[in-house]
This record gives structure tokens, C-alpha cells and sequence, in this order.
């Protein structure tokens, strides 16, 4: 593969601001952890710190769920209408477009993505989210029921209360609004943890949020560590509802706290190992292209990632020779240059864990296609890698690596497609790759993950929902039912007078 400006140059064509807000964000204020803790986020283009952020912990989150809770039960945000809150939703999206360059800026220094994908997609990209919520929090509505006795009911949708968000660090922009902006629509107040990787953009979005008239106390954010705030949050009494996108042993854990305290609701998206499945008459060109992007993009740190490509025999040969081929031009290098796909990994301990899932694949007998070693001399950087003549019961393919890891393997009918796609703990995302429509409708409903891509990968949209079967979590986020997981329904009776039934 191709390899640019991986040494880990600190200079760059683009000039580092000074980082603004590396403080905690509580009650509409920029304050220190109680403790006085502070931690090191780092760029991973270099290993070394950016700068220091205030760590919080139990204490802070007591405070930020008394802020948050004295703004649900006190507070205008529930009480406005749904057409007020949109209006200051719009407003903060406008803000958002206003500061695309910073904003994108600080997700590559913090997480090694793309600048220029940040720019020009990741951050308008959040921004046309907020607006998609905005337009629909004046339309949430309950229904009129028809009662089989002499009374007459209705329902209402109202917010859940006090929800606790904790984002990953794979997309610490996109991830901070799927979860905050139907949860503003929805009238409810919050709690976000980021990830200790990934704080910057979060606190930067906290900063926005006031200024474009986001109450006091409606969004709180605390950085920190996942076992002190992360677990705070989900034993707190009076957090109403948990939303965690992360991993699957994560997510049991954050379940095990909500049942040990209030019995909090828990929306969880968890880990992914998707299949992408080639059959014979596929266009290979067009086959190995998607199969690299299901790979790649984002150096693999995404959970629907297509990390297990299964081929059929027919062309099991030639996709190999082509997918070996295309990924020594894929241009690994400094996320700031243009001509780069591909960034460094989030930080040195995922890049270490990418490592040593690549050395269990040579131990386990897959072959290596391609790529396997780190690039450069500092920094976070890792090959492309594709191992081919992998088993299922290999630990490639069972267990998420979260990296630029492609394992192959061949498959002879549609009914062992079918079966090997499904022999995983996870079912977060599938993708087919076929020209007869006959496959794809079977396929498609035998696949038991929660988004299907039929000649596609990565085809998301603000308005289709997407989640989890099996262990890869539950819930459904973006698109209207995103709405549901911040709402609860409240039915409402009244007698009709004169009644033979009173």
C-alpha cells in the first residue's frame, strides 16, 4: 500500500488552534472536576498529548444530574413547545455550520479521522442531523383510542426525563448527535460522557449549545473514564434512561447497573462482526470496491464495519487477487493530507489489540493476503490487512477487532452463505452482494442483523433507523424511532356522563 506522512510530524498544513474548552460543562458553565484530576487526550498522528482534560467522576456527575434533573422538573425545555425547541435546534445547527473547519480540526487531532472527510461530510453532516430532529419535534403526537366501555382516552408522548448518553470514540461528532438531538426533540435534559479518547469535540459542542439558547442544565457534559462517570451515570437514581453505544461486555455491564438501581430504561448498540457475502455473478470490480470500503472507512473503527467477506467459489480466487491488489493503493498516511484514505488508529492501546488480533490469525493458520505490520515510526498507523482461507471458528472471525482487518472466506451455496453469516454472536449489519433479486430478498430476510445493504455499504441516512439483533444490542437510533427511545407513553381516561355502565 501506498504510505504518506506517517513519521509523525506534529507540523502540518493546517494550523492547530489553541484547544478552548477542556473543562467540565455543567448547569450552562465551564467548571474544574471536583477532585482537580485532569487527563492527557493525545493526537494519535504522533503519540503525544494535545492537551489536558478535567476528569470527572462520581462527584461531578452528581452534580450534573442534579442540573440536569433541576432543568427537567424546573426547567423551560420540557415545557416549551415542540416548535420552540426545534427553532433553537435550527439555531444550533447554523452555529455548528459556522465552525465546520474547527470542529472537524479537533476530531482528527483527537481521533485520527479525515480532515477533509470531516469537513466536507462528518461535521455538516451532524449539522443537517440536528435539523432533521428539529423539524420533528413539533410532530410527536399520542393517539385517540376507542374504549370498548363508556369512556373516552387518549395518550400522550412525553420525554423519559434525565437520560445519560455515552458516546464512543470512533465518531465523537456524529455520535454526540445521534444520541443528543432526538433526545433534544424529545424534551429531555442529559448527561454526555465521551470517550476519555475522544473529548474535545463534545465540549466544543457544549460551548455551541448555549450560545444558540440551550437552557441551562439541558446538556451536561462530563469527561472521564468509563468505570467512574460512565459507571456514575448508570447507577445513578436519578438518571431516567441510559443510551450507550460501545462494547458488548461494556453493555452488560451498563444492564447490570440499571437493574441494580432504578431500573432505568437501557437502549444499547453494541459490537458488529457483519458479513458482506459475494455471490458468483457479481460485478467484481464493483464487489471488491465495497467490500474494501465495508473495511476500511475510518480505519475499520466502525461497528457495522464488513469484516467478515464470505465469496462464493466461483470467483473466491479472483476477488482475492483483486482486493490484494486495490488495497496497495490505499494511501496510508497524515489524516490532513487530501490525497490520504486512511488515518492512525485512535490510540496506542487499539492499535497494540489491532496487532494482536493480526498475530492470532498467523497462529490460527489464515493466510495473509496483505498488509499485517505497522507503518511509520510513530504514531498509530497500521497496513491494510486482508487474511484469506479463513475458518469461522478462527478468533478473526468471530471476535470484533475494530480495525483494518478483512477476513476472507469461501462459501459454495446459499444455503452455507446463509448459515456461516449467521454463525456469530453479533447481528448489527449485513451486506449482499448479487445481480439476481431472488438472492437477495432470501438472503436478505434469512440474515438476522438489524440493517441489510443489498449492492451497497455504508448507505445510512438520517431517516432510516439502524441497531441491533442478538448481542449486538437493542434499540433503534436515527430516523423517527430514534424518538422512541426518549419518550414514554402515558394513557389518559375520562368517563363519558350518563352512561348506563355508571
Amino acid at each position: 500500500m501506498a504510505v504518506l506522512d506517517v513519521n509523525g510530524s506534529s507540523e502540518s498544513p493546517v494550523k492547530i488552534p489553541e484547544i478552548k474548552f477542556t473543562k467540565l460543562f455543567i448547569g450552562g458553565s465551564f467548571v474544574d472536576s471536583a477532585s482537580g484530576k485532569t487527563f492527557e487526550t493525545v493526537d494519535p498522528r504522533t503519540g503525544e498529548a494535545i492537551a489536558r482534560v478535567a476528569e470527572g467522576d462520581k462527584e461531578d456527575v452528581d452534580l450534573a444530574v442534579k442540573a440536569a434533573r433541576d432543568a427537567f422538573d424546573h426547567g423551560p425545555w420540557p415545557r416549551l413547545s415542540g416548535r420552540a425547541r426545534g427553532r433553537i435546534m435550527l439555531k444550533f445547527a447554523d452555529l455548528i455550520d459556522e465552525h465546520v473547519e474547527e470542529l472537524a480540526l479537533l476530531d482528527t487531532i483527537d481521533a485520527g479521522k479525515l480532515f477533509s472527510w470531516g469537513k466536507a461530510v462528518d461535521i455538516p453532516g451532524v449539522a443537517e442531523l440536528l435539523r432533521y430532529y428539529a423539524g420533528a419535534a413539533d410532530k410527536i403526537h399520542g393517539d385517540t383510542l376507542k374504549m370498548s366501555r363508556e369512556f373516552q382516552a387518549y395518550t400522550l408522548r412525553e420525554p423519559i426525563g434525565v437520560v445519560g448518553l455515552i458516546i464512543p470514540w470512533n465518531f465523537p461528532s456524529l455520535m454526540f448527535f445521534i444520541k443528543v438531538a432526538p433526545a433534544l426533540a424529545a424534551g429531555c435534559t442529559m448527561v454526555v460522557k465521551p470517550a476519555q479518547q475522544t473529548p474535545l469535540s463534545s465540549l466544543y459542542y457544549a460551548h455551541l449549545a448555549k450560545l444558540a439558547g440551550v437552557p441551562d442544565g439541558v446538556i451536561n457534559v462530563v469527561t472521564g473514564n468509563g468505570p467512574t462517570a460512565g459507571a456514575a451515570i448508570c447507577s445513578h437514581m436519578d438518571v431516567d434512561k441510559v443510551s450507550f453505544t460501545g462494547s458488548t461486555e461494556v453493555g452488560r455491564l451498563i444492564m447490570q447497573a440499571a437493574a441494580m438501581s432504578n431500573l432505568k430504561s437501557v437502549s444499547l448498540e453494541l459490537g458488529g462482526k457483519s458479513p458482506l457475502v459475494i455471490f458468483d455473478d457479481a460485478d467484481v470490480d464493483k464487489a471488491t470496491d465495497l467490500a474494501l470500503l465495508g473495511i476500511l472507512f475510518n480505519k475499520g473503527e466502525i461497528c457495522v464495519a464488513g469484516s467478515r467477506v464470505l465469496v462464493q467459489e466461483g470467483i473466491y480466487d479472483e476477488v482475492a487477487k483483486k482486493l490484494a491488489e486495490k488495497a496497495k493503493r490505499w494511501v496510508v498516511g497524515d489524516p490532513f493530507n487530501p490525497a490520504v484514505n486512511q488515518g492512525p488508529q485512535v490510540d496506542k492501546k487499539q492499535f497494540e489489540r489491532i496487532l494482536s488480533y493480526i498475530e492470532h490469525g498467523k497462529r490460527e493458520g489464515a493466510t495473509l493476503l496483505t498488509g499485517g505490520k505497522p507503518c511509520g515510526h510513530k504514531g498509530y498507523y497500521i497496513e491494510p490487512t486482508i487474511f484469506k482461507d479463513v475458518t469461522d471458528n478462527m478468533r478473526i472471525a468471530q471476535e470484533e477487532i475494530f480495525g483494518p482487518v478483512m477476513s476472507l472466506m469461501k462459501f459454495k451455496t446459499i444455503e452455507e452463505a446463509i448459515q456461516r453469516a449467521n454463525a456469530t454472536r453479533y447481528g448489527l449489519a449485513a451486506g449482499i452482494v448479487t445481480k439476481d433479486i431472488d438472492v437477495a430478498n432470501r438472503v436478505s430476510r434469512s440474515i438476522r442483523a438489524g440493517i441489510i445493504w443489498i449492492n451497497c455499504y455504508f448507505a445510512f441516512d438520517n431517516d432510516c433507523p439502524y441497531g441491533g439483533y442478538k448481542m449486538s444490542g437493542f434499540g433503534r437510533e436515527q430516523g423517527l424511532h430514534a424518538l422512541d427511545n426518549y419518550l414514554q407513553t402515558k394513557s389518559v381516561v375520562t368517563p363519558i356522563y350518563n352512561s348506563p355502565w355508571l
